[in-house]
């Protein structure tokens, strides 16, 4: 079954985020509307406004409330995209120009920043204090994964832990608060959102294990940008740090800098998924994923439950 069909029943809910997200980001300098539209058009999967609806659901469900949590959340990470991509010198993101590509680096910060005040704007609909507080706390995580991201580059003698803890700033944290801030926001018990948050963070790990495994399994066509492209722009992911346990790996890795040739790069590819790496990084992708599942054994059964449940497995187990 393809994502969508998983949350056909929110489709009105998030056509309506759709139109709302473009509302958010109308601003008064043409070029900052322009650069911000074009990453909204660039599509995603919106996976974080949709956990903020489903997870809404086991409270008092107001889509003219909650949509506000979900475009926030939604533009927090879009901002943080914009930021990466300076980061990393990205050309291409989903098969399309990135913003700093299309402008200059200076236009995409102020972008990704316009973008993070506007989310901050949107929360104000959300008068519980503590909603606020996790919101700050994951943006300031948020901010911190993009600083050692960027401390972290071509940093070959990185380990296990060091992975995981960018991996969390980088892609659980926030997919975590999207689900507790929805159940928080539609007043739902407090077993239930801590229950949710839980459940988001394990979701998000699975989520970002896999998504580094298919930089090296997936084609080119199907990534939108060349296969290996974390590791060319220096970024340390899973199936490097198992597959450097491999000498002969490891010494093929050490060699890649920015100027790589495409050909040096398939070379250390190959050696990669000819190790044991990529099983490895799904053996540890679905112990996560198992976690998530467990998770859900805390919340009431239902469609809601269900769908939560489907899209975790989509997750863990896609393969493009």
């Amino acid at each position: 079954m393809k994502l969508k069909m998983m949350y056909s029943f929110l489709k009105a809910d998030i056509d309506l985020i759709e139109k709302e997200l473009e509302a958010a980001i109308e601003s008064q300098s043409p070029l900052l509307q322009e650069a911000s539209l074009q990453l909204i058009h660039a599509g995603g999967k919106r996976i974080r406004p949709v956990f903020v609806l489903l997870a809404a659901k086991f409270g008092d469900y107001d889509i003219h409330k909650i949509k506000n949590v979900a475009v926030a959340l939604e533009l927090i990470h879009m901002a943080s995209l914009v930021h990466d991509d300076v980061i990393d010198d990205a050309e291409m993101r989903r098969g399309k120009p990135t913003v700093k590509s299309q402008w200059d680096n200076r236009i995409a910060m102020y972008t990704g920043d316009y973008m993070f005040a506007r989310a901050l704007e949107y929360m104000t609909v959300i008068e519980n204090p503590q909603a606020h507080k996790i919101l700050s706390d994951t943006m300031v995580e948020v901010c911190v994964g993009e600083i050692q991201q960027i401390k972290d580059k071509y940093h070959y003698g990185q380990n296990l832990r060091d992975y995981l803890r960018r991996i969390k700033r980088k892609t659980a944290i926030l997919i975590a608060a999207s689900c507790q801030l929805g159940a928080l926001a539609s007043g739902a018990k407090e077993n239930i959102h801590k229950a949710l948050y839980q459940f988001g963070y394990n979701v998000g790990m699975s989520f970002q294990i896999t998504d580094d495994i298919l930089d090296f399994t997936a084609t080119s066509e199907v990534l939108g940008k060349p296969a290996g492209s974390d590791l060319l722009q220096g970024n340390i992911t899973l199936p490097v740090l198992y597959g450097m346990e491999n000498k002969e790996v490891h010494e093929r890795v050490m060699k890649v800098h920015e100027g790589t040739k495409e050909e040096a790069m398939t070379e250390v590819i190959q050696a990669i998924k000819a190790s044991n790496a990529i099983e490895q990084s799904h053996e540890l992708s679905q112990r996560y994923l198992q976690k998530a599942l467990s998770n859900l054994d805390e919340l009431p059964n239902g469609r809601t439950k269900k769908t939560l449940r489907d899209i975790a497995l989509y997750i863990g187990r896609r393969k493009f």
